[in-house]
């Protein structure tokens, strides 16, 4: 009996010293482990699955083994437990998340900037296109592909904005093919206004004409399409300058008749009509010699429909500048009767697509 109180007092002793010792409670988790929960979150909300996905694998790989040792260490008897090798190993793991997250920033940035310069890049080529079948009148075809483009950069810049960037470039990528098909469905008439050899034949009419008007003491005529300007010259000087309107088609060099395109070549005027159905007009020597060739050559090769004619009653006439006509072309009526009393029957007539050979149709294909 005494043995056994003596035992249960050397035991409550101990229990003691013990309490002394190491305090009746145990040692606080490391604050660096709820840092790092609040962490492992903020890295998944920064999309660190996408950014840095073995990055991301290898930190959480690091989180599971510290919250091993953690719950390691919380499994000691209370008076044992030691936390400061676990507090380390939390400091590193938040060291590591830490640098994730400026990587991700960084990569977030790079991706934004990757895609925005591209999503820029097609708006500007958009627009370019868009301008150039205005200006043209041309391409049902070239606008629904547009349309299409212009779609899928909506949806690119929504991706964008939510930070989808993949799924962003995905939609990128297609637009490629919808503006080289726009382009495709214009390139015939663009590649007209950027060919140096064609503007090249244009100033050399143009040059002609004016060096008839200084020769002759007369008065010539020279039509920019591109421009959609008609100048008188007048002994080899400009005298005046007018707005005009052309075909439908009026950038295509005419072929047939019904093709709404104007014609390009060196005309005279043959007819003054005081009368017209579109107030005054100025008939020209549409078809020339040239044009007889032309249509020969082309109906020979099959470029046009077998029964269609050439066509002709090519005029400079009234009736405003705004609409289009059928080839012909339009002045508002106050100018075109100023040129009616300027001009006499065999006044030379030149009419070309540009003399400038960086025009606005080729520096904007420049710039695509």
């Amino acid at each position: 009996m005494q043995f056994r109180f003596i035992h249960g007092i050397a035991g409550t002793l101990l229990l003691v010293c013990l309490s002394i010792l190491y305090g009746c409670k145990s040692a606080p988790v490391p604050p660096e482990v709820a840092i790092a929960e609040t962490q492992e979150h903020e890295l998944w909300r920064a999309g660190a699955e996408t950014f840095v996905p073995s990055e991301y694998k290898a930190y959480k790989a690091l989180l599971r083994n510290g919250k091993d040792h953690l719950i390691h260490e919380m499994g000691r008897f209370v008076w044992f437990r030691d936390y400061e090798a676990v507090r380390k190993e939390f400091i590193d793991i938040l060291a590591t998340g830490n640098a994730l997250l400026e990587k991700i920033l960084t990569e977030k940035q790079a991706k934004l900037n990757t895609v925005a310069g591209r999503i820029a890049h097609f708006q500007t080529r958009i627009e370019t296109l868009k301008k150039l079948t205005t200006l043209i009148n041309e391409g049902r075809l070239s606008r629904r592909q547009l349309m299409s483009a212009e779609l899928l950069l909506r949806e690119a810049e929504r991706l964008s904005e939510k930070e989808k960037y993949s799924e962003a470039e995905k939609k990128l990528k297609i637009i490629p093919v919808y503006l080289a098909s726009a382009q495709e469905a214009i390139s015939p008439v663009l590649n007209r206004y950027a060919d140096k050899g064609q503007i090249e034949k244009w100033r050399r009419w143009v040059n002609e004409t004016i060096q008839t008007s200084r020769e002759g003491g007369i008065f010539s005529i020279f039509v920019s399409k591109i421009d959609r300007k008609l100048v008188v010259y007048k002994n080899g000087d400009p005298y005046k300058t007018y707005s005009i309107g052309l075909g439908k088609n009026g950038f295509h060099d005419k072929l047939h008749a019904g093709d709404l395109a104007t014609p390009e070549g060196k005309y005279r005027i043959t007819k003054k009509i005081a009368r017209s159905r579109y107030y005054k007009a100025l008939l020209i020597n549409y078809p020339n010699d040239d044009d007889l060739r032309q249509f020969a050559a082309a109906k020979k090769k099959g470029l046009i429909p077998a029964r269609a004619g050439i066509g002709g009653l090519i005029e400079i006439h009234g009736g405003g500048t705004e609409g289009m006509t059928y080839g012909c072309i339009a002045m508002d009526n106050n100018h075109v009767a100023e040129l009616y009393n300027l001009v006499d029957v065999g006044t030379p007539v030149t009419i070309v697509g540009a003399i400038d050979y960086d025009n606005i149709i080729s520096s904007s294909i420049k710039d695509m």
